[in-house]
């Protein structure tokens, strides 16, 4: 009779842990199920969240239908629970399982700040304030304070950032971003700077910096950098003034409303290279690698003037007469749409003569 009983009480404890087993494995097999979502949905995870307390809230949120799965799936696999802290997007088909793994390798959601070539260090600024996920951190700081906090104390803002698309995390500011620009800019000028040609105007990198920024606005063609690049070389080699529109319309700063005018020109500044002998003061602009490139390898040639076509391209001229001749049919009978030089992101220039 106690024989029959503990078979009956044995059979009894294995059906119970075939039927527990079962259980648990049907359990976890729901985290094999993708969750039902229509769209894409961020998921916070703050800072020093243990596990246990994100499956309460994927449970909570409606992602599990249990959070005892998800410990439980922790319990087997302990390496799946080192969770990083950040903004996760969950995406219409995932699994709880693969918002774990993401959350793992802390694949956290990365928006972009986007800075155009051709761009002033104030449109940089512009860009970063309009930009909602990123922390503001410099929004209230002088230019200076920036350029102290990004290691280049005492140095004007001007050109020292590299024009580019950047990912960022919620957990990253604006100063971040600008830390990566600088050094961005800093690596590409040090390594055109060792690669340049020989017999360059430039003392410093920092002159060759200021001469791709020139370049960078007058350009509206990437095959012209080199070209115009060799025009203001040669010109600064025989003494003659740059006589760029870019320059001055940066150094008349926000009194300029889209037109230069004759007396913009006559207009001493120390960015009128109308007025100014070799390079202005400070970069202009962001200037591309392309740019940078151009500056520190001008093509060879003798052409001393260009005058833009109105569509973005120029007409070299290797004398005042032919450059003369030149302006008179570009610039003195325009077409409508007509255009000096590209201005993507920033203003026109025209000039009323």
């Amino acid at each position: 009779m106690f024989k029959k009983l503990l078979i009956v009480v044995v059979a009894v404890f294995v059906l119970a842990a075939a039927g527990g087993g079962l259980w648990a494995w049907q359990g976890l097999q729901t985290l094999k199920q993708p969750v039902a979502l229509d769209e894409p949905v961020l998921f916070n995870v703050p800072a020093g969240t243990g596990f246990s307390r994100v499956a309460r809230q994927l449970e909570n949120e409606g992602y599990v239908s249990d959070a005892l799965w998800l410990r439980l799936y922790g319990r087997l696999y302990p390496d799946q629970t080192r969770i990083k802290a950040g903004d996760y997007e969950f995406l219409p088909g995932m699994t709880p399982v693969a918002m774990v793994d993401a959350m793992v390798e802390g694949k956290v959601k990365l928006w972009s700040v986007q800075f155009i070539e051709g761009w002033t260090f104030r449109d940089m600024r512009a860009a970063l304030a309009r930009s909602e996920r990123l922390k503001k951190v410099t929004s209230d700081w002088t230019d200076e304070q920036i350029m102290a906090a990004v290691g280049a104390e005492g140095q004007h803002p001007e050109g020292w950032f590299f024009p580019d698309t950047y990912m960022f995390s919620s957990s990253e500011s604006d100063l971040d971003v600008l830390k990566r620009a600088h050094n961005r800019m800093v690596s590409v000028l040090e390594d055109e700077w060792q690669n340049r040609a020989e017999g360059l105007p430039y003392d410093t990198p920092y002159e060759a910096l200021i001469m791709a920024s020139i370049v960078e606005r007058e350009t509206g063609v990437p095959w012209e950098r080199g070209e115009v690049a060799g025009v203001f070389v040669r010109r600064l080699h025989k003494g003659m003034r740059l006589q760029t529109d870019p320059t001055v319309i940066y150094g008349m700063g926000d009194q300029y409303q889209g037109r230069i005018r004759r007396s913009d020109l006559q207009t001493y500044t120390p960015y009128n290279t109308y007025r100014i002998n070799g390079l202005p003061p400070t970069p202009i602009a962001l200037p591309g690698r392309d740019s940078v490139h151009a500056a520190l390898h001008p093509e060879d040639g003798d052409t001393l003037y260009f005058v833009a076509r109105g569509d973005g391209s120029h007409k070299f001229s290797r004398t005042l007469a032919e450059h003369q001749k030149a302006v008179r049919e570009y610039q003195l009978n325009r077409r409508e749409g007509y255009r000096s030089f590209p201005a993507p992101g920033t203003l026109n220039n025209s000039r009323e003569e």
